[in-house]
């Protein structure tokens, strides 16, 4: 089931389950006999009430015949999150069981309907939160990312332009993968075939270089699973598409993880990158591998001409720039890829009359 029209029918889901619970409170302010057990509400009510269960009780069977296979499916241990989505789930369902049995057999614990249907709508309000947001965020990565969506003709230009380094094979068509056929190609594998061994969560919560994509979703690939195999070119899709949309990953990364450990190591490389011996002579820098250093590395979080509008103008402004996109936009590089960049700025920006 794609993710997309799964987050839907968990919509419907609560939606039937806040609508479901709320008529029977006002269901349950009419006049009732408990000898006869029978309830002075309309008629009408009665039967739209019942259908609304019976809808309930129709999708949550289907979401379970299409989820619960999938648990054969998952490549890594489950997280919490997952287990707890699990538990919720299984517990709906044995709500749904005793609402059903008191209804046919045993009408005599029929006053608990009201703190049971309560209870099924917590379990709801619980799993939808647990699953839907994840499918949402996927959504919002598509739609915000740069020219407004993961589609566009800037945004699309970018992924163009990061491709080539990203370590594709040479028979990768890499001249097509950026084309909006190709993104919505990845989108697709990545919501029908990725989330088969592990949920979006996994795969969104860490944004990552462009080779670093192209390695993950190759690593992922070749491990064996249920379903039928990602095929190379689904491959080279989703990578792309993830690398379309990680910008915003970055962007996300940066409010959640302000104390990554590769955020600390890079903070520690930039420490070494500026203290430098005094004594010791100048390193030699290739200023064609320095300037490639900073397009690929910055590239990647903002575009370069963001720079050239507010440019450093200082050396210490320099270093200052690069320590705000380490702390701030989690910017991964290593000290010698640090040192390229604070040399080209400085020589770019800060040298300049």
């Amino acid at each position: 089931m794609d993710v997309v029209l799964s987050a839907s029918l968990g919509i419907l889901f609560l939606v039937l389950g806040f609508a479901t619970v709320f008529l029977m409170f006002h269901l349950w302010g009419y006049p009732f006999d408990k000898v006869k057990k029978l309830s002075a509400a309309p008629p009408s009510l009665m039967r739209l009430h019942r259908v609304l269960g019976y809808l309930f009780l129709l999708l949550y069977i289907a979401m379970m015949i299409e989820m619960v296979p999938r648990m054969w499916n998952y490549q890594v241990e489950w997280p919490a999150r997952t287990v707890a989505h699990m538990m919720f789930g299984m517990s709906i369902g044995i709500v749904l069981l005793i609402k059903l049995s008191i209804l046919r057999f045993f009408r005599h614990f029929e006053e608990w309907m009201p703190v049971l249907g309560t209870l099924l709508l917590g379990f709801t309000i619980v799993l939808c939160s647990l699953s839907m947001p994840h499918a949402f965020r996927e959504m919002a990565l598509a739609s915000a990312s740069t020219g407004g969506d993961a589609f566009s003709d800037e945004n699309r230009a970018r992924v163009a332009k990061l491709l080539p380094a990203a370590g594709l094979p040479e028979e990768a068509p890499i001249g097509e993968l950026a084309t909006i056929d190709a993104l919505r190609a990845g989108r697709m594998v990545l919501l029908r075939k990725c989330v088969v061994c592990h949920d979006l969560k996994t795969i969104l919560t860490r944004p990552r270089s462009p080779s670093d994509w192209v390695n993950t979703v190759e690593r992922m690939a070749i491990k064996p699973a249920f379903t039928a195999p990602i095929s190379d070119l689904e491959q080279w899709q989703a990578s792309a598409y993830l690398i379309a949309i990680s910008r915003e990953l970055q962007r996300s990364a940066r409010e959640r993880r302000q104390e990554d450990l590769g955020k600390q190591v890079a903070q520690q490389a930039a420490a070494d990158a500026k203290a430098t011996d005094p004594a010791a002579p100048a390193p030699a820098i290739d200023e064609k591998l320095a300037q490639a250093t900073f397009e690929r590395v910055c590239s990647q979080c903002h575009e370069l001409s963001d720079v050239d509008k507010s440019p450093p103008h200082t050396a210490d402004e320099v270093a200052a720039v690069i320590k705000r996109m380490i702390d701030e936009n989690d910017m991964q590089a290593d000290k010698s890829e640090l040192q390229l960049i604070e040399w080209y700025m400085t020589r770019k920006y800060a040298a300049a009359p």
